[in-house]
């Protein structure tokens, strides 16, 4: 498929996901599942420094950073004459570098400017207010500001998508592109299973995440 077309068909997709969460009640049935309504609790709660955080949160946030850094290294170590074989991948180095920088970035913003409330905010999850939606508007009486939506720890694993355009194998792309998808769901699971994100917040990431590869590569190659 042509990057264009790939392009327009991403964007169909991310606006038939977003008003597909929209105008239905799935978040809400989805997210039922990990909330006991007995004991009035989610199914994980985070606690700094336990197994589960080193691998779904503050672990793999600074291994990807750690990568971010490796990335940017190889890219600029590719120029030196000594490293031919480094070269054919420069392009490739600086989409990934790209990604990881610019894709949580947006999705930062995007997150400043929805005002979309957690899960765990919600009065159907315990919370002190009303479940309201990206298109619904905030009632007045309610101050706080929250940055619940996209997905924004999910952000730094589906970067990790851009490694598709690093490898030159197509079956080297594929897995890479699967264990990316992985990694990012696994992000975003996590932070579902305490009622930090809605099933939309983590999908609608993975595909904007996507949409800004293509643009990305569109830009660099």
């Amino acid at each position: 498929m042509r990057l264009n077309r790939q392009i327009t068909v991403t964007i169909f997709c991310l606006f038939s996901l977003f008003f597909l969460f929209e105008f239905t009640n799935i978040d809400i049935f989805v997210q039922n599942y990990f909330y006991d309504t007995a004991t009035k609790k989610w199914l994980l709660n985070h606690q700094s420094g336990s197994l589960l955080d080193m691998l779904f949160y503050t672990g793999i946030k600074k291994a990807i950073i750690v990568f971010e850094v490796l990335i940017l290294f190889l890219y600029l170590y590719s120029f030196r004459d000594s490293v031919q074989a480094l070269k054919e991948y420069r392009r490739g180095l600086l989409i990934v570098w790209l990604s990881i920088v610019v894709i949580p970035l947006v999705i930062g913003i995007l997150k400043s400017v929805t005002n979309v409330p957690c899960p765990c905010d919600s009065q159907h999850f315990g919370g002190e207010y009303p479940y309201i939606r990206v298109l619904e508007s905030i009632p007045q009486e309610i101050i706080k500001k929250f940055k619940c939506y996209p997905a924004g720890h999910a952000s730094g694993g589906f970067a990790l998508m851009s490694l598709f355009f690093l490898f030159k194998e197509q079956k080297n792309r594929y897995i890479a592109l699967v264990t990316a998808i992985t990694i990012g769901w696994s992000m975003g699971l996590y932070k579902m299973l305490m009622g930090h994100h809605y099933i939309s917040h983590t999908a609608i990431t993975m595909i904007l995440a996507w949409f800004l590869i293509l643009v990305i590569y569109k830009i660099v190659k």
